[in-house]
This record gives C-alpha cells, structure tokens and sequence, in this order.
C-alpha cells in the first residue's frame, strides 16, 4: 500500500518506521515541510507537501495516516476519507462526539476502513493477556485497576496539549483514553460514568490529573488513574478475575521493562500458580497495528466487510467517557 502521512512529527515517525514490508511513503505532509521532507529522506521514498486536501486526495495514495494534533484530526480524516482513502487515525480521532458521529457517517457512505490508533491493544503483554482472557481461565471479570503517567517537562504546560483549543483537553484525553479503551475492550460498554479530572500543578487550562470509576451494565469496574505528575513515569494495568489476575506492568522504554503477570488461583486458594512473561524489546506495536490495518483492508476488499478491530466506535466510546467527566466541576488549584 503506498501511505500518505499528514503530521510528521514524533508519531508520524513512528509509523514510518512501522510500515509493513512492500508498503511504502507516497507522499510526506506537514505545515512545516522541513520536517516532511524528513520523513521523505528517512523513508528514501514519497513526495512533499503541505496541503492536506492535496496529499489526501493523490492518485498515488491508498491509504492515509493521520498524525496531527487532536484538533485537526478530524477534519483531515474526513477529507481522507471522502477521497475515498482507507484512514488510520490517531487517537482521539477527534475532540468530540460530534465529530467522531460526523466521521461514522462519512466511513458508512464511502465504504473505507477506518481504525484508530489504540496502539496499546498491540503490545505484547496485552496481546498475551487477551489470549489468556479468551481462554476463559480466568473466569468472570470482577474489576479492572489501572494507573499511566509521565512527569511533564519544562514548558510542557505552553505546548499545543495545553491548549483546549487544541488538544481537547488535558491528560484524560491524552493517555487517559488509552486506559478507556483498554478497559472497555475487557469489560465490555461502560453505562455508568463517575469521577473528575483536576489540574494540581501544571499551571494550564486542563487536566493534569484525572480520577475515574468506571461501571459496566453488570456493575463490574474499571478503576483508572491517569497523571502527568507522577515524576517517574509508570504504567500499571490490572485484571481481576474470579479465577485469576493479569498484571501488566511497564511499556518499555522510560516506563520500565513489559511484563504480564499471570497469577491463577488454586481450588484451594493459598499462594497462586505463577506466570511471569517479560518483553524486553523495542516497541512493535506501531507495526503490528498498521498490519492489522492493512489486513482489514484486505478482508474489506475481499469480503465486502473489514476484520473487527478498534475504529471510530470504539473512539467513539473512549471519547464519550471523556467528555462525561469533563462535563463535571473541574478541580484547580
């Protein structure tokens, strides 16, 4: 498949560099060409430019990723996908339910695929801990306890992510949205919504820290804590059921080696059966994610529908999570 990539920053080098073999770079666009032309030179191949409608609607271009800030995802995906192109777009994949609505409608007139970038579905550790839940080894889910942060960096509350206008919000949409997803791709929808995001040190008009309770129809709970003022940074997501407990702990890089933990319970209780996995190397999930794209595309193609995977319902979802939240009274200092 030959790509346009519309963002050519530090993720739209990420999916450079996880493109499938025999994929390659159509055309590179960003408002800053000098970074596009970048991209052009890493990859050894594709076009510069910095018109979006332009790039999105190229002859050369099958499918199109879209690595903008928050704020432009949307409307560039529209474009992509009125030209007919099939979209991988970051998360959020836009900065309201609206628009996502808007993007649904868009995807079902056309007929392209569209998946999100829930890369964190790809690693590894969860791709081990997916396997071991459909097993059904575990037995029935009780709760999910999750905790993701970084510690900012200087000026870190001037950059376009502190900017609603922009971002959409704070840290909630940030990397909160990935713990929404993960959680709902094991619990299931959530129907009810508790909690509130606060801004505790970052001197910014969002979020830099947010507190969630999260219930699905059965009353089972996601419990999530997602900062970026936890100074070390740290990811902690784990899984409760009646029979057994993942743990997933660290991303790999500044987050700490992954690992899963699988600890089963004995029928007579007592110290668990353990199972510890580690995935010390570098982070594959870019490139998994894009070959399951690629994939749906194909599956679509051949079978008129594509492959299930995280799209625009499931941003859908996520977003609607965040936009319950913030529409609570926001704690500032």
């Amino acid at each position: 498949m030959n790509y346009a990539i519309i963002g050519c920053g530090l993720i739209g080098k990420k999916r450079l560099l996880g493109l499938p073999a025999g994929s390659r770079l159509a055309i590179a666009c960003d408002t800053n060409t000098a970074r596009a032309a970048e991209l052009t030179a890493l990859a050894k191949s594709g076009r510069v430019s910095h018109d979006f409608r332009r790039a999105v609607s190229d002859s050369e271009v099958d499918a199109v990723i879209v690595a903008a800030i928050n704020a432009s995802l949307a409307g560039i995906s529209a474009a992509a996908i009125q030209a007919g192109k099939h979209v991988l777009v970051e998360k959020p994949a836009g900065i309201s339910v609206k628009e996502i609505d808007d993007l649904i409608t868009l995807q079902q007139k056309h007929g392209v695929v569209v998946r999100v970038g829930f890369n964190h579905r790809y690693h590894p550790a969860f791709l081990q801990a997916r396997e071991i839940f459909d097993s059904g080894v575990m037995g029935e889910l009780m709760f999910i306890r999750a905790r993701y942060g970084h510690g900012g960096r200087v000026g870190y509350d001037k950059e376009w992510r502190a900017d609603p206008k922009l971002s959409g919000g704070g840290e909630l949409i940030d990397q909160g949205i990935h713990l929404i997803d993960l959680a709902g791709w094991f619990l299931g929808p959530f129907t009810r919504v508790n909690g509130h995001a606060a801004t505790y040190f970052w001197n910014m008009p969002v979020d830099d820290n947010a507190f969630l309770d999260l219930r699905n129809a059965a009353g089972r709970t996601a419990w999530l804590h997602v900062s970026c003022t936890e100074w070390k940074n740290l990811f902690s997501f784990e899984i409760y059921g009646r029979n057994a407990k993942l743990a997933i702990e660290g991303l790999g890089g500044s987050y700490g080696v992954e690992k899963l933990f699988h600890y089963q319970m004995k029928p007579e209780m007592g110290v668990p059966d353990t199972k510890i996995y580690e995935f010390p190397g570098p982070d594959d999930s870019w490139r998994r994610e894009i070959t399951e794209f690629e994939k749906a595309v194909e599956t679509a193609k051949n079978q008129g529908q594509p492959a299930a995977g995280p799209g625009l319902a499931e941003a859908r979802a996520a977003l609607n999570v965040v936009q319950e939240i913030y529409r609570k009274p926001h704690d500032a200092p």
